[in-house]
């Protein structure tokens, strides 16, 4: 073993991988474990496999990181085997890489800028991340991720151009544009760019890239350079994935949303109405303190009349020192049954959204030989085997409930 990376939580956390692991590559015998700080149980799974590296490898240099470390260094480096903790601006500088750097967690909330690193290779991955913001000013009431990220902070520009040249001549097809809050893109720039404004500037100034696509994003901050891109940018895939969190507005209230119910309806049916066929994701968190039954059924009747296929459902995690976190609970149980409850709902949308597709040529970004995920991010399975990075032409032959069928057009 040289240098092992082993990731937990969003794609942020992945492009920083390949950044460590591009600084950290003249180390031996070396694990670098990222951690996520979102739920308890992404913690959890960080601390197991901390545990297990040691155990497999107990000579072996661990070094841990993440929002998780960052929040709270001292009982990660307490675990048996770690050997460092870095914290999450510490973790991207060269320097805190070489074999004679001490362990460094700064104080992430004097963060003042984002610089670009260069990455041309996301081992094992076909779709490349890159990060144009960092952090987050906002302070909903369940989320602890800005004390593991700090202020929000951009990437200028020219350097996000250059990351996303870089990539394209390693030979990907799709980026993704990544962040903590990508649609507060801007503010912290000359001029002031939004999201929409720097989205445009990077396709035209790399016109060879095929195909991008947008991480997670804010429903209350979508600004008109970017509507007017989804509706006319074919380069921009049909997909949105919406930060909503619940479908009910007081629910959404006393998690200090910047959106209500009816505000969340209204950007899916505007994106559907400028690209029809458009594919949406959406992330909700089950069982938020207070929710009631009735509270709950707004959101499940949300999840129905919004037809989203695609749901990244968290049952509610209490984080220490967060608002909700003090609000009445709801029963653990109760919040595992009510996420069931959503997952079941948006499997029902995707099996008639995948449905929809049959006999349409769609385009497959192949990740594996066996397939890959189309524009709008539905998964598709090829009838023959097909060479991986590579954008395929294809024919819809039918759907199951997770999943498109084609064969090459």
């Amino acid at each position: 073993m040289t240098v092992e990376v082993q990731t937990f939580g969003c794609r942020l956390n992945t492009y920083e991988s390949e950044v460590m692991r591009g600084h950290a590559a003249g180390l031996d015998n070396t694990i670098i474990v990222n951690t996520c700080a979102v739920t308890a149980e992404a913690e959890r799974q960080a601390r197991q496999a901390i545990r297990r590296a040691h155990r497999e490898y107990p000579e072996a240099n661990i070094v841990v990181t993440g929002c998780a470390v960052q929040i709270d260094p001292a009982s990660w480096a307490a675990l048996p085997g770690v050997t460092r903790v870095l914290g999450n601006e510490d973790k991207l500088k060269p320097e805190a890489w070489a074999r004679d750097a001490v362990s460094a967690v700064s104080d992430i909330m004097a963060a003042k800028q984002t610089a670009a690193h260069l990455v041309t290779e996301f081992a094992g991955r076909a779709r490349a991340f890159v990060q144009v913001q960092q952090g987050c000013d906002h302070r909903c009431t369940f989320c602890v991720i800005p004390f593991g990220r700090g202020p929000n902070r951009s990437v200028p520009i020219g350097g996000v151009v250059e990351q996303v040249r870089s990539l394209v001549g390693a030979g990907y097809q799709e980026v993704v544009l990544t962040g903590v809050d990508i649609a507060s893109y801007g503010p912290d720039l000359p001029g002031t760019p939004a999201l929409g404004q720097m989205v445009r500037r990077l396709l035209a100034l790399v016109p060879e890239l095929p195909r991008l696509r947008l991480s997670s994003i804010d429903p209350a901050a979508m600004d008109d350079d970017l509507w007017k891109l989804i509706a006319e940018e074919p380069r921009l895939m049909p997909h949105l994935h919406l930060s909503v969190q619940a479908g009910s507005d007081l629910i959404l209230k006393r998690m200090k949303r910047r959106h209500l119910r009816q505000d969340a309806l209204n950007t899916i049916r505007r994106a559907r109405d400028l690209r029809p066929g458009l594919g949406i994701g959406a992330d909700l968190i089950a069982g938020f303190p207070t929710e009631t039954d009735e509270l709950f059924a707004e959101t499940l009747a949300f999840v129905e009349e919004a037809e989203i296929p695609f749901l990244h459902v968290f049952p509610y995690s209490a984080r220490s020192h967060t608002p909700a976190a003090k609000m009445p609970q709801v029963p653990a149980p109760l919040r595992k049954d009510r996420a069931a409850q959503l997952r079941a709902a948006g499997a029902v949308n995707a099996t008639r959204f995948l449905a929809a597709q049959i006999g349409r040529e769609i385009a497959v970004l192949t990740e594996t030989e066996a397939g890959g995920h189309a524009e709008t991010f539905a998964p598709v399975t090829l009838a023959a085997a097909a060479e991986p990075g590579r954008i395929l032409r294809a024919r819809v032959t039918g759907a199951n409930d997770t999943t498109l069928l084609a064969e090459a057009a």
